[in-house]
């Protein structure tokens, strides 16, 4: 089997750090969020630069949960 998809698609509990490190990703994200939220226009432009900060915290946690 290939080794990449076997990591990809397999339960990574968290290593001591991990979830601080989590919790800081998703705090600073989450102040973009407000930001975006707050300066632009309810749009879809809006809607999609929220849900790619969604998906870049969830990109940026899985860097972590399947390389450390």
């Amino acid at each position: 089997m290939n080794p990449q998809i076997e990591n990809n698609f397999k339960y990574h509990s968290p290593k001591p750090g991990q979830p601080e490190k989590y919790t800081t990703i998703r705090e600073k994200a989450k102040e973009l969020a407000v930001l975006i939220d707050e300066t632009t226009p309810k749009s879809r432009e809006q809607s999609l630069a929220l849900t790619k900060l969604e998906e870049a915290v969830m990109w940026a946690n899985a860097s972590i949960a399947r390389n450390e």
